[in-house]
């Protein structure tokens, strides 16, 4: 049974840190693209960052470049977002995400989705 479980979100003040979590378990990754996606109320899905299980290239949405990282741990079968510099604009369900084979931005070609964890960036 495939599972994408999402942790670390939570509370914080502009300009803090946060560290997400996303444990995958019955599959195989080694073929996979790992993504974070988020969305906010009232607004669509959103692509944020994405990393090749294999190669560990990545790519990110140009607002989050410089402040979010994406990393994963083969060992842990876990994938990582690292948020600094966080912005009220941050504040979203972020969703961890997989696809077979290619890289994609589009919510629709991913197969395996979280339940989300809740990122409020607030003072």
């Amino acid at each position: 049974q495939v599972q994408l479980v999402e942790s670390g979100g939570g509370l914080v003040q502009p300009g803090g840190s946060l560290r997400l979590s996303c444990a995958a378990s019955g599959f195989t990754l080694s073929s996979y693209y790992m993504s974070w996606f988020r969305q906010a109320p009232g607004k669509e899905r959103e692509f944020v960052a994405v990393i090749s299980w294999s190669y560990g290239s990545t790519l990110y949405l140009e607002s989050v470049k410089g402040r979010f990282t994406i990393s994963r741990d083969n060992a842990k079968n876990t994938v990582y977002l690292k948020m600094n510099s966080l912005k009220p604009e941050d504040t979203a369900v972020y969703y961890c995400a997989a696809r077979p084979l290619r890289t994609s931005m589009k919510p629709y070609e991913y197969d395996y989705w979280g339940r989300g964890t809740q990122v409020t960036v607030s003072s």
